[in-house]
């Protein structure tokens, strides 16, 4: 994709989120710098903005933001300029979006920064709005779980794909078509945002209220499907799917960070060990991820685990023996 839309628009990454529920990792790493095979999700979401074609790429800062901008600095280790951002008050992805405004100058790629995404790179996002005179693309995939559905958003689309209404977290999901944190839009979806209120339910500005004002406006906003799997980083288990599905996408076994020491009597599948960590003899590990400086002693086998330099998170209950998601959830009726 690189080189083929002439760097004409800014990348954005919204990178502000608290992630509560991510405990006990949030306390010590913003979502986005959890690892996905040794390298920060966020990092893996600025090569893939480079790679479309963006110069520069401004990243929404809050909890723990001076972290974020401490990794990645300048951008130079990229090859882009990186400005930054603050959101002060968290008050929702389309609050995040208005702090944008007075830095950005046109159309504009925007990311999600804690959902990791596999979605196909021969499309390019950008090139496609503008070849059917649209304002806005939102990417899409199939999504036959309706619980899946219901920590998202569903987007109905007519025959040609226009997006008429995006439903967020809809109960009772009447599409299989989810939205996926990938947005491009027009510097004209700032007109919206400003005009967007805060829901009654959560008391925050959402980004979907933001779309549909937009659409209701007349913009011509139309779907891709171009994205096979997304995995929002919101529990630690998360962070045990994403890395195992990179894992068998890149067709290996292990990912060991440099720096890492495995003792060679220990047996290893389906991990990632982090830089710094330390696999003691005789360890057994299946499913596993190991965090950067962590040691692992034990000879007890060691399963679908998430483990950090003070403890061990079991995931077994919320992830199969096979390292997919255990269990499927509701199917949607039509």
């Amino acid at each position: 994709m690189a080189g083929t839309i002439g760097r004409e628009f800014d990348g954005v990454i919204l990178a502000a989120g608290r992630g509560t529920r991510m405990a006990p990792f949030s306390d010590r790493y913003p979502k986005p710098l959890l690892p996905i095979l040794n390298k920060p999700l966020i990092c893996h979401q600025i090569e893939y903005l480079r790679d479309m074609g963006a110069g520069r790429i401004v990243v929404v800062i809050g909890h723990l933001g001076h972290e974020i901008a401490q990794h990645l600095g300048r951008g130079e280790a990229f090859g882009v300029q990186i400005d930054y951002v603050e959101q002060r008050d968290s008050l929702g992805i389309a609050h995040a979006v208005m702090q944008l405004e007075p830095h950005i100058q046109r159309p504009f790629a925007m990311l999600l920064g804690d959902i990791y995404f596999d979605m196909d790179r021969s499309i390019d996002p950008l090139a496609r709005m503008r070849d059917e005179s649209a304002a806005g693309l939102l990417a899409i995939m199939n999504e036959p779980d309706a619980v899946a559905l219901r920590r998202n958003f569903a987007v109905h689309m007519d025959e040609n794909r226009r997006v008429l209404r995006v439903v967020e977290k809809p109960r009772f999901p009447r599409t299989h078509w989810k939205g996926c944190g990938l947005y491009v839009l027009d510097v004209s979806f700032f007109d919206a945002v400003r005009r967007t209120p805060r829901t009654a339910g959560r008391n925050e500005y959402e980004i979907t209220d933001a779309i549909q004002i937009f659409i209701d406006d007349g913009a011509r906003v139309i779907a891709c499907d171009m994205v096979s799997i997304d995995i929002n980083l919101t529990y630690p288990y998360d962070v045990l799917l994403a890395n195992l599905h990179a894992l068998r996408t890149a067709g290996l076994d292990n990912a060991v960070a440099p720096g890492a020491k495995i003792d060679p009597s220990a047996n290893l599948h389906q991990c990632v060990i982090g830089a710094g960590a330390r696999i003691g003899p005789g360890a057994s590990l299946r499913h596993v991820v190991v965090m950067p400086n962590s040691v692992v002693s034990t000879r007890e086998p060691i399963d679908r685990t998430v483990i950090t330099v003070d403890q061990m998170v079991d995931c077994r209950y919320w992830v199969n023996s096979g390292g997919a998601p255990a269990g499927r959830g509701e199917q949607i009726v039509h």
